[in-house]
């Protein structure tokens, strides 16, 4: 696990992280140039495993952290291929198969400048429909910290289950973090309503753009320090600027970005949630955290795709058809009746109807 955050002590060493959100799959184009309507514009296209939730747990665990989990909804369609890709990187799925829907997908258009900008086209499929009927209390076993997707807060079935998911945190005094997500749809969901839905969040992972349009601030410190006063901790992505860290209304931490060659910035952000929160339960700071998530993020923005390498080199499978498989020969998931079983007591992961 290279580039990890080594061990320090504190109160939460060695406690497990679980994290509640999305897994879909990514289409990656990334292309030269504008795109060109009406006609073919040349792209390197490659279909990978994705979701922001699925790609913090997984550079949690390659930061790092020893015990992450992944809560989660796909369809039948790919559910082996996801959970293979995610025990790769070191996370234990729980992954809920939906009966209707089949797993989100997301286009990435990457331009391939020096940049390597990305816009998404995005259809959210099974992964908004994760609901409160999915959770149990006893995911929290063994728990120091939780994080849940923004991406959670844009369904109805998400956003009660965000509410049972922090009441059940703070019962067992388990601090929670979450992720905006994405500046297009809070602009939907609206500020105040944001605001009101992640009350009992003790931190907050925005990027710049989200930060400003959650407090109608044009600069990343004053939207930072707005926002620490409704989150005790802000932690403020602000790409080749670096991060900016803010406690309950003052700047605690300016931390520079890590010198890197963009090829991809898919998923960059979700780097630096999931080696902040390694970093955080390993025992380190805010500020120190937030260097180990600038880290990560560099080196998530010099490979094509939104997680680390898997450390199993054959969990990697090829998409068929421009899409990934629904079983492998060598999945420990098998299908029954068309879907797959609610858990396979060889599998690293869990599998459960929906």
């Amino acid at each position: 696990m290279g580039g990890g955050v080594s061990k320090a002590a504190g109160p939460a060493a060695g406690a497990g992280l679980l994290v509640v959100g999305d897994v879909v799959t990514d289409v990656v184009a990334r292309h030269r140039g504008p795109l060109a309507s009406g006609t073919d514009t040349a792209a390197v296209i490659r279909t990978l495993p994705g979701g922001a939730g699925a790609n913090v747990a997984c550079w949690a665990a390659r930061w790092g952290c020893a015990d992450v989990r992944l809560l989660g909804r796909v369809g039948a369609d790919s559910v082996a291929w996801h959970e293979r890709e995610l025990v790769g990187c070191g996370v234990r799925p729980r992954l809920v198969v939906d009966p209707e829907v089949s797993t989100g997908t997301v286009i990435c258009l990457v331009d391939g400048g020096a940049a390597a900008e990305r816009t998404f086209l995005t259809d959210s499929g099974a992964s908004l429909r994760l609901t409160s009927d999915d959770w149990s209390d006893a995911l929290l076993d063994g728990v120091g910290r939780l994080h849940l997707s923004g991406y959670l807060l844009f369904s109805a079935s998400g956003r009660a289950l965000v509410r049972t998911a922090l009441a059940a945190a703070r019962a067992r005094g388990v601090p929670v973090s979450l992720d905006p997500a994405s500046a297009g749809f809070l602009a939907e969901l609206g500020v105040d309503r944001f605001l009101g839905l992640v009350r009992g969040v003790e931190v907050l992972l925005p990027s710049r753009d989200e930060a400003c349009l959650l407090t109608g601030s044009r600069d990343a410190a004053e939207a930072a320090v707005e926002l620490s006063r409704h989150v005790p901790l802000v932690v403020a992505k602000e790409g080749a600027d670096g991060a900016l860290v803010a406690r309950e209304g003052a700047v605690l931490a300016r931390v520079p970005a890590v010198p890197a060659t963009p090829r991809d910035t898919t998923g960059a952000g979700d780097a630096f949630t999931g080696a902040f929160l390694a970093a955080l339960l390993a025992g380190h700071g805010p500020k120190d955290a937030a260097a180990e998530r600038c880290a990560a993020g560099a080196r998530a923005v010099e490979r094509v795709g939104a997680r680390p390498p898997a450390d199993d080199a054959n969990s990697a499978v090829e998409p068929v058809n421009g899409r990934p498989p629904a079983h492998d020969a060598n999945s420990t998931v098998e299908p029954v009746n068309g879907r797959p079983p609610a858990h396979d007591e060889n599998s690293a992961g869990t599998v459960l109807p929906g």
